[in-house]
Formats: C-alpha cells, sequence, structure tokens
C-alpha cells in the first residue's frame, strides 16, 4: 500500500480503496465509501460476521460503528468478544497512506490500525452481510468456484448460464459422465465415459479417465488423471499424470509434472 502511494493521483483528502486479493464477496462498494464519507472517517473497514471467528481478526465497535480495538485471531472464549471481522477491504484517506513509513515493514492489521484507534483517529467499521469467502486454501478456492456456478455468489465475472456444471468451450464431456455441484469444465478438457465430477475445477486441456470420480479437487491445466482413479479434495498440478487406480484422499497435493504410476495405491494427506 505504502508503495503505491507515489503513483497515486488522489488529493490527501480524497478516499483510496484497498482489496485484499484473496477474498471472494458481494460486499457493496458504493455503501462502504459513503459510509466513509458520510462519517469523515480517516478509514472506513469492511467488517462480516462469521461463526468461528478465531482464524482471523477480530473488529469489535460502539454503537456508532466506530472500531475500538484490533484483536488479532483470539485462541480463548474470553478473547472472543465479537464475531465481527476484518473482511479485507478498506477506505483509506489518502493522507494516512503517505504516512505508513516507508524503509520498512509494516502491518497494517498490527500497527497501523491500532495506531490510527490510539491516538483517536476517526476509524469506521461498515458490516455488510452480503456473502463472503477467504479464498487462502485450496478447498476454499474450490467452494468458491463452486458457489460462482451456482450463483450463491453472483458475479458477472461468469460466463454463460449459471446451473450445476460450467463447461467452458472445446471440452469434451462423455454423455454417461455426470458433472455436478458447480464444477467448472475448462477449454479443451475431457471427461471420459462414466467419470464422476462433482464440486470440482477441471482446468484447460486436463483429462480424466473412464469412470474416475473427482470430487472437490483441482486438476490442473493438462494434468492426466488415469481411469478409475479417486481424488478426493486433492490438488493436481500442471501436467502431472496420475496413473490408473489410484486413490488421493484428503488433501493430498501432487506437484506439477510429477507422475504416479499405475499401482493402485491409496494415498492420503492423514496417513
Amino acid at each position: 500500500m505504502r508503495n503505491v502511494a507515489p503513483h497515486l493521483r488522489s488529493g490527501p483528502d480524497d478516499p483510496v480503496l484497498v482489496f485484499n486479493g484473496d477474498v471472494l464477496c458481494g460486499l457493496d462498494i458504493g455503501a462502504l465509501v459513503q459510509r466513509w464519507r458520510d462519517t469523515d472517517a480517516d478509514v472506513a473497514l469492511y467488517l462480516t460476521r462469521v461463526q468461528d471467528p478465531r482464524a482471523y481478526g477480530l473488529v469489535p465497535t460502539d454503537e456508532d460503528g466506530r472500531v475500538i480495538a484490533f484483536l488479532e485471531k483470539p485462541q480463548t472464549p474470553q478473547e472472543i468478544v465479537t464475531d465481527q471481522i476484518n473482511a479485507g477491504c478498506y477506505v483509506f484517506r489518502r493522507s494516512l497512506l503517505d504516512a505508513i513509513p516507508a524503509d520498512r515493514p509494516v502491518s497494517v492489521e498490527r500497527e497501523v490500525f491500532p495506531e490510527l484507534v490510539a491516538r483517536g483517529a476517526t476509524v469506521i467499521g461498515h458490516v455488510d452481510e452480503s456473502y463472503w469467502l477467504d479464498l487462502g486454501t485450496p478447498l476454499a478456492f474450490v467452494q468458491g468456484s463452486a458457489d460462482l456456478v451456482r450463483g450463491i455468489a453472483p458475479s458477472p465475472a461468469v460466463p454463460g448460464p449459471i446451473g450445476d456444471a460450467l463447461i467452458l468451450p472445446g471440452a469434451q464431456v462423455a454423455d454417461d459422465a455426470r458433472v455436478t455441484g458447480g464444477s467448472v469444465i475448462g477449454v479443451n478438457a475431457r471427461i471420459g465415459a462414466g467419470a464422476i465430477i462433482d464440486g470440482s475445477v477441471i482446468m484447460d486441456g486436463a483429462d480424466v479417465g473412464v469412470g474416475a470420480q473427482v470430487t472437490r479437487s483441482i486438476v490442473g491445466a493438462g494434468a492426466h488423471i488415469g481411469a478409475a482413479t479417486i481424488l478426493v479434495e486433492a490438488v493436481i498440478g500442471n501436467h502431472a499424470r496420475i496413473g490408473a487406480g489410484n486413490e488421493l484422499l484428503s488433501g493430498v497435493r501432487v506437484w506439477p509434472e510429477v507422475t504416479i504410476s499405475e499401482t493402485a495405491v491409496r494415498f492420503s494427506s492423514d496417513a
């Protein structure tokens, strides 16, 4: 954020929007900026509510929506004082970006925001309860992709009609294959006879063999999945080759261009 400040054309009191790159959300950005304007805030933060906030930074606010603290990743019930979390979008007064030190690493969550609150700056929390998902893991990426396809997370970025699957141009899906759960079949990918693809992303040019089962998994571009192979919550790198009859379960990762032979072995990250 600080490094980009010299390239901005805005004046010192103009709003600057900052977005985390690993969040999928339905935030009304205009409403967030308007809240910043209406409250004459120094910073307005997009907040959302989650059932289990332990993996996130908590942001309690007062009755007027003013932020009173920043609590990073609470571990005990006593530390969980709110279900509001920092959802990864901010509106900054431009002059505050320029004031961030440029000669060392600075944490916005652990340093900048707490210091602003401590010195009485107006930091406003804007709670928006529309769709929100942290895309920080492969499984979350798969969920976000499926939610986009099924319309749970509506977006103009999804081409074509929304339904249970998105089949991109040039993809070949056998007549008796089943593609469900918001799966995406990439450009020129091939799905063999009797294969089952459920809630997964099959990237461009990948090949899924006859009778294979792919569940909540990512198959990289140009990868080959052999006949009767089972993938569950697996990540297969680009151009990797998985031989027939293998089982890759529970978060197994296969690096790009790796080959696993047709040995009918059961792999699990829990093993």
